[in-house]
């Protein structure tokens, strides 16, 4: 490379000269010879000041390379140093004008090329004045914009905006194929955060946390592909495009995504689909491909529902008019067809809704149609089946894409997870929905923003870029998952998971509310050989495992109130079973009875010994039933109990069965030998005061002991606050776990494993007992009451 003061000198002595530099040239001009030295010191000195100032550039570039690499993570630089070409810097400074003198004091480009990490956050003021300046600060404006889009600010005034701080740091988008990759090819996103409002407070805890992404055209400035950045969604989706989602995983993920069993099945025979080319309702094909539809039927129904009366005329060729059929299944019906499908099963066309044995047959085959779809189409956009897909048709919603260009930068604020719309949709309330997503094996989601895709091993959606063959991927799309079964391999385990999933929803008839489970439970007995569906589950408990199964709580907010039948009566369930009742049913550990509230919603159920010897249960034809329960019997190593807990043996007699032979035993008693005593009980200490809560339904109460004075504190129940319980009250024994403090008075009672009993509190009429809570009691403690042996009738 030639020096700069060389060609600069050469350059100018060659534009001065008129392009003629030879000595022969400069000779016949000798009479201004004085004047061409003159000239030629004036251009060396020019060059050499050129030269000077070339070396001071050099060495200020080479300062800033190693202040550069000295404070990669301290991107607040006044000055922005963009590393593109001086066109896009001139760009970008123009667009500066449009950033408020908080955001012109950022440099993007570096901190969505280095990140930011989430303990060294950079303020940017408090939300007030974001908001104030979000009229002539483009960054400030996608901020307001998730605000106002969020949070009807009206409706909550008496939050102080000016107390809220926001702050900004980076998350790793994660990538779409395995790595590893060098640290910088990871794309970046902008968190805001603001004293932790955006968690806490309602409506921004349900849309999600506000982040700010990239879009795909600026990936190259970062030298990254643009895997996982923004793409710009349309008025209507590309049908291309979620055909590709379905393809990519149905060509590539193999068993993974297969189905929730894990072999080959067939749809039985009586299953009919409807044929979206012939426009009719026929018998599935078999080994046919097709859809299946998961919606919410609304108040709407009978005009469109398949009856004795219309089921022939629509098993014709041209039988099903589509213009008198609810746009969701409408449109459910183009849609399939444009994707080159031919089957779709939609339950009110391809269930006879008049023929209550049809409705039985079919409702126990859910597993099957939900498991064998090619994938399930989820309207969850709507409210009722008379809503269109959105997205499907012109004007059907409007895409809320909001870029702008921030230092060159086109950044948006990115729409809600999968999770987070889901949350907010009428479709994830309904009970029957339930099992209609958790059973299917791939999903394409219409929401009101956007259509997504997910499997078993990919997240896609319409306004990132996420495609990818790879049956893994580390994409932030991918978490949280959506609902999934079965969830663990242990079926107990997936059975409870499901029960908390499942009762959080509604149902309009209450009735149904162990049929819209069953294809859970059918699914259940295939995938982990559980033998006959109808001897493994009854009332939605799991009976094979019943001595962990009975151990539900009731959700704490939701008043007891019993299910009630179509025709208005109280049902014949029984009072052991989640169903009978119209609260969530969940599962928690032990550590529940450590509270003052009934707050802790751990999943863990712990059975160390069970010591019920037999169950027997009254079944719907009235006879008595053996039931099959597993044993279990976990070895200690520790001190004898003294005194020891002796279970009682089982029904050997068939009289003691019988507990008033003029009154017939209700279907789903429970009968069962074991050990009952009474115990006095109190309303735990900060549990009446200002720890408690009006939404509580349901109190932690101590178990005393009155063996001695004064009463000793000897276990912890759960028991409803309405109607209040009695102040002594009968327990019965269940099962063994093992110790979690907090649970009774320690000075008093020995720790060591193993030493609690699992215990039902029950209310007793004529002989029956009734469910009223739950607890746990030392047995040191339970042998020292004098229990008494009895038969157990538990409705």
């Amino acid at each position: 490379m030639m020096p700069p003061s060389k060609v600069a000198t050469q350059s100018v002595f060659t534009i001065l000269s008129g392009g003629t530099s030879t000595s022969g040239t400069l000779a016949t001009h000798r009479p201004g010879f004085t004047h061409d030295w003159a000239l030629a010191a004036t251009i060396g000195g020019i060059a050499l000041g050129i030269w000077a100032v070339w070396l001071l550039v050099v060495r200020i570039r080479k300062a800033n390379v190693a202040s550069t690499e000295a404070n990669e993570f301290s991107p607040l630089l006044v000055q922005y140093q963009a590393p593109m070409n001086l066109q896009t810097y001139t760009a970008t400074l123009k667009n500066d004008v449009l950033l408020c003198s908080v955001c012109a004091k950022l440099d993007f480009y570096r901190i969505l090329l280095y990140g930011i990490h989430e303990l060294e956050t950079i303020p940017l003021g408090s939300l007030s004045s974001i908001l104030e300046r979000s009229y002539q600060c483009s960054f400030c404006c996608l901020i307001s914009l998730y605000v106002r889009r969020t949070w009807i600010m009206e409706d909550f005034p008496h939050i102080d905006l000016s107390e809220i701080e926001c702050e900004v740091h980076t998350m790793i988008c994660g990538a779409l194929r395995r790595g590893p990759y060098p640290p910088l090819r990871y794309g970046r996103r902008l968190h805001i955060t603001g004293n932790g409002f955006w968690q806490t407070h309602p409506a921004f805890s349900a849309a999600g946390p506000l982040i700010i992404q990239l879009m795909q055209e600026d990936a190259f400035k970062f030298g990254r592909p643009v895997d996982l950045h923004g793409r710009r969604v349309k008025g209507t989706v590309d049908i291309g495009l979620v055909k590709k989602w379905v393809k990519l995983c149905q060509e590539n993920h193999g068993n993974k995504c297969r189905n929730v069993w894990g072999v080959d099945r067939n749809l039985p025979g009586f299953v009919r689909v409807v044929d979206v080319v012939s426009m009719a309702v026929v018998p599935a094909p078999s080994g046919c491909r097709y859809v299946a539809l998961s919606y919410v039927w609304g108040s709407s129904g009978a005009e469109y529902w398949t009856t004795k009366d219309n089921r022939a005329a629509r098993s014709m060729p041209g039988g099903l008019n589509a213009a008198t059929l609810p746009d969701t299944i409408a449109d459910s019906i183009s849609f399939v067809r444009q994707l080159g499908e031919r089957y779709i099963w939609i339950d009110a066309l391809c269930i006879t809704q008049d023929d209550s044995q049809d409705k039985i047959t079919q409702l126990h085959a859910m597993d099957l149609v939900y498991g064998l779809s090619y994938f399930t189409l989820i309207a969850a956009g709507g409210k009722t089946a008379r809503d269109p897909l959105p997205g499907f048709r012109p004007r059907t919603r409007t895409p809320q894409t909001h870029i702008e260009v921030v230092q060159g930068l086109h950044l948006f604020v990115a729409p809600p997870t999968l999770e987070k719309v889901l949350a907010l949709s009428t479709w994830i309330t309904r009970c029957w929905t339930y099992q209609e997503t958790a059973l299917s094996c791939r999903r394409v989601y219409f929401t009101e923003q956007q259509v997504y895709f997910d499997c078993r091993c990919q997240v896609f959606c319409e306004n990132i870029v996420a495609e990818s063959k790879a049956d893994f991927s580390t994409s932030y799309l991918r978490l949280p998952r959506g609902e999934y079964f079965p969830v663990s391999s242990d079926p107990f385990d997936s059975y409870l998971f499901a029960v908390k999933s499942y009762t959080r929803r509604h149902l309009t008839v209450e009735s149904d509310i162990v049929d819209a489970f069953t294809g859970v439970t059918n699914a259940l007995v295939v995938a982990f050989g559980l033998g006959d569906p109808t001897r493994t589950f009854q009332y939605g408990m799991m009976l094979t495992e019943l001595h962990r199964a009975l151990l539900w709580q009731h959700d704490p907010h939701t008043p007891r109130a019993r299910r009630s039948l179509t025709d208005g009566g109280n049902t014949s369930w029984p009072s052991w079973a989640w169903a009978t009742w119209r609260s969530a049913a969940i599962y928690m550990g032990r550590g529940v009875y450590r509270q003052t509230r009934v707050v802790s919603y751990s999943n863990e159920t712990s059975v160390d010994e069970t010591f019920i010897d037999a169950w027997y249960i009254v079944d719907h034809s009235g006879d008595i039933a053996l039931l099959d329960v597993q044993r279990v019997s976990r070895v200690y190593w520790i001190e004898e109990e003294q005194p020891p807990y002796s279970s009682p043996r089982g029904i050997s007699d068939s009289a003691e069965m019988l507990l008033d032979i003029h009154r017939p035993l209700k279907p789903g008693t429970l009968i069962f030998r074991t050990t009952s005593s009474h115990f006095d009980i109190a309303r735990r200490d900060g549990e009446s005061n200002e720890e408690s809560s009006p939404a509580d339904h349901y109190g932690i109460f101590n178990i005393l002991s009155t063996v001695h004075f004064p009463p000793t504190w000897v276990g912890t129940a759960i028991l409803p606050l309405d109607p209040a319980p009695p102040t002594s009250i009968e327990f019965i024994v269940l099962s063994r776990c093992d110790h979690v403090d907090g649970l009774y008075d320690e000075k008093s009672l020995k720790y060591y494993h193993g030493c609690l009993l699992h215990v039902m509190a029950i209310s007793e009429n004529e002989g029956l007992m009734e469910r009223a809570g739950l607890g746990v009691i030392h047995i040191v403690a339970w042998v020292a009451s004098t229990p008494e042996e009895k038969v157990v009738f538990l409705r």
